[in-house]
């Protein structure tokens, strides 16, 4: 590394990166929560899996806090911004929620969870002194869990928005 080169604002930077990437998940979940609370196979597990990603984030603001990090403004605004943004998408409705939309989220909260199972992987091989407090190991454990709940919820919702093609219908 030169001399030039700065480890600490670089963790500042990677860490306010994925904390505005949290700020999308608990965003995100919420949304999925909410939008799924009366479906008897979905609404119960993205609970907790929202539950789990709050807390997630909570950790990465103590992780934080120990490294004396101060937390950007900007990047979380923006990431919370761009979930609101990210409801317009066009999803086969005019108004409200539709099929794909859960697909879609789904799709991109696992994308989340396998970023965020890196950052806990990442932390857990060069991590101070200071941080000897979190258990990084089972964090990556439990994203991991996360991302293979929501891998299973995704397959549920892509079978419910797209099911097999009738006999009779032509493929194109």
């Amino acid at each position: 590394m030169s001399p030039s080169e700065d480890p600490e604002r670089f963790l500042a930077i990677y860490l306010n990166d994925h904390l505005a990437g949290a700020m999308l998940g608990v965003e995100l979940t919420r949304r999925l929560r909410s939008s799924n609370k009366g479906d008897p196979e979905m609404g119960a597990a993205l609970g907790e899996i929202c539950v789990e990603i709050e807390a997630d984030r909570a950790t990465l603001e103590r992780v934080m806090g120990r490294l004396e990090i101060p937390r950007g403004r900007l990047k979380p605004a923006a990431a919370w911004v761009a979930e609101k943004l990210g409801r317009l998408k066009l999803n086969g409705r005019l108004r409200g929620y539709s099929p794909l939309s859960r697909v879609l989220e789904l799709e991109s909260l696992h994308l989340g969870i396998a970023g965020k199972t890196r950052l806990w992987k990442t932390l857990e091989r060069s991590a101070a002194a200071d941080l000897e407090e979190f258990d990084f190991a089972a964090l990556a454990e439990r994203a991991a869990s996360q991302r293979s709940r929501v891998e299973r919820l995704h397959l549920l919702a892509a079978a419910r928005c797209f099911p097999a093609p009738r006999a009779g219908i032509r493929e194109q």
